[in-house]
């Protein structure tokens, strides 16, 4: 169907589905599934696969972030399969990005986008991605603090990607999603800071 279609028409399908796929909050969508408390009630507030492990059921959190990655991945993929060049998949990647970020389905409160991220970055490029998810596990096993992992691993991303494709058009992409990526990680910033951050696995609390 998208062969027939303009390319620039089926750029603008595909990154419309990216972002209405990436609008699924699979954080509360698990959670409920599984009986769960609303992920936005407890610890840090944020609908995604870390504060889902905090309600003490693994399942449920890797599920969380398996589909929070897929929903990316997949219209990257697609998008490749259809012929769309470097930028035109960077659009789509930012498009379920985006989505995860500020959810059309849930008023425009999503999380973080760390998994979604992740997610793009392997559609783009198995190399690229792994590169950028082995220096999220090495730091999380290290300090065991997901944050950190995060900001380190969206630091890393655009530095990753230039070295191993050259500065192109998708290197804005990345350049984007980890400055966004960063900002969202603005209060855990200044929980690193004070001592304050939970840790990987610790049950939380409700959240004030």
């Amino acid at each position: 169907m998208f062969e027939a279609l303009d390319p620039r028409l089926a750029l603008a399908v595909l990154a419309v589905g990216a972002y209405l796929i990436g609008s699924l909050s699979f954080a509360v969508i698990v959670s409920r599934l599984f009986g769960l408390a609303d992920p936005r009630t407890y610890g840090s507030g944020n609908p995604g696969a870390t504060n889902v492990l905090r309600s003490g059921n693994k399942a449920a959190a890797i599920l969380t972030l398996v589909f929070d990655a897929l929903k990316a991945y997949i219209p990257v993929v697609v998008g490749a399969h259809l012929g769309l060049d470097t930028l035109q998949l960077t659009v789509v990647g930012l498009g379920a990005f985006l989505g995860h970020l500020w959810p059309i389905f849930f008023k425009f409160e999503g999380g973080k986008g760390v998994a979604t991220a992740a997610g793009a970055l392997l559609g783009f490029s198995g190399a690229l991605g792994g590169a950028v998810l082995l220096v999220w596990i090495v730091m999380a096993a290290v300090f065991r603090y997901s944050s950190l992992a995060a900001l380190t691993a969206s630091l890393a991303a655009p530095v990753l990607q230039v070295w191993m494709m050259g500065v192109n058009a998708q290197t804005y992409g990345v350049v984007a999603m980890s400055a966004l990526l960063i900002w969202r990680h603005e209060a855990n910033i200044r929980k690193l800071l004070a001592g304050e951050e939970s840790k990987l696995g610790q049950k939380a609390a409700p959240k004030a």
